[in-house]
């Protein structure tokens, strides 16, 4: 009986011995687990964080195009308003010059003559104008896409990159 006593408490050490064993291992198992998702979530966390940031740097990026852009526009708009004006003016004040010297004419000849001289350089002055206005807001607008342009060449350069 001393031998049977002997060999189940031999029987009950070694079967301790081996849970004990397998719950070292097991919990040795569960913190390298607990430290790799640990880790993970933390370069998860600082890839977020890392993304977030550059999304903000390019969000005040594109707010900076708009608003680069916007002023742009303005300062077409305002060159556009300016010559406009300047062309009214200079129009009016042909206008009342003609009518002065066409009611001096002395002869129908004359006045057709003044009319039709008239009426040639309004043209012309006119055509002139319009091509002016065409070319400043033409350069207006291609100032005003310029930074917006920038912007999504540089997206598009970035997100090739990133391929």
């Amino acid at each position: 009986m001393a031998d049977s006593a002997e060999t189940v408490k031999k029987t009950v050490d070694t079967a301790t011995a081996q849970v004990k064993a397998s719950a070292e291992k097991a919990q040795a198992q569960a913190e390298k687990m607990q430290a790799a998702g640990a880790q993970a979530f933390r370069e998860a966390a600082d890839k977020s964080v890392a993304g977030l940031t550059e999304l903000n740097a390019e969000g005040k990026k594109n707010l900076e195009a708009v608003v680069a852009s916007a002023t742009a526009a303005q300062k077409g708009v305002e060159a556009l308003s300016a010559q406009t004006v300047a062309y009214g003016k200079k129009s009016w004040e042909d206008s009342v010059a003609a009518a002065q010297s066409l009611a001096a004419a002395r002869s129908v000849q004359e006045l057709v003559e003044l009319q039709t001289s008239w009426a040639k350089s309004a043209a012309e002055t006119y055509l002139s104008e319009v091509t002016k206005m065409t070319d400043v807001f033409t350069a207006s607008v291609k100032d005003s896409f310029k930074p917006i342009n920038e912007r999504v060449t540089a997206s598009v350069e970035k997100f090739q990159a990133a391929r």
